[in-house]
């Protein structure tokens, strides 16, 4: 089944993002955040951001399948690709972008990466969808869309061009 979302509005979800993005960037006086995307869907998401943000440093993207707590029950990704941070993350202010924030344990291993590389000034999360029920005290800074889903259904970023949501039955 789809979630009523098309490219359309995906992309008006992400021109509001960078919005709150910008905003939350002048409060805190951070001028030039390192952008880093959690592949997959999240790197997609990152790089509209970044692109609508117009930021100075490259865009980072990390793969969390070493980090992840449960790659032992589901297996290793059978497609891990290499994290690329372009520059260091000591003392850098961070967005970090997913697609779906659901447990938290995907920002728990992506944090986890990325102190490997550095300690960051600030970590500021954004997140395309969030569907709460967490099982660890994570929340989004930014959040584009809002959805309740019953546990028994996921939500999935389908794309790279265009972006659209997916929900599905496990």
């Amino acid at each position: 089944m789809q979630v009523e979302r098309n490219a359309a509005d995906i992309d008006g979800i992400i021109d509001a993002m960078a919005e709150q993005l910008r905003a939350q960037m002048e409060a805190k006086s951070i001028q030039q955040p390192l952008m880093i995307g959690i592949h997959t869907g999240g790197s997609w998401v990152a790089e509209r951001l970044h692109q609508r943000m117009a930021l100075s440093k490259p865009l980072g993207e990390i793969d969390i399948s070493f980090y992840r707590d449960d790659y032992t029950r589901i297996g290793l990704n059978p497609q891990v690709k290499p994290s690329q941070i372009p520059s260091e993350v000591e003392a850098e202010d961070i967005i970090l972008v997913d697609d779906v924030l659901y447990t938290g344990r995907t920002i728990r291993a992506a944090l986890n990466e990325i102190f490997d590389y550095g300690r960051p000034d600030s970590v500021t999360l954004a997140v395309l969808v969030d569907r709460g029920q967490r099982e660890l005290p994570l929340q989004a800074d930014v959040i584009g869309l809002t959805l309740d889903l019953p546990a028994q259904k996921q939500v999935k970023l389908i794309g790279p061009a265009p972006l659209a949501l997916e929900t599905n039955r496990n």
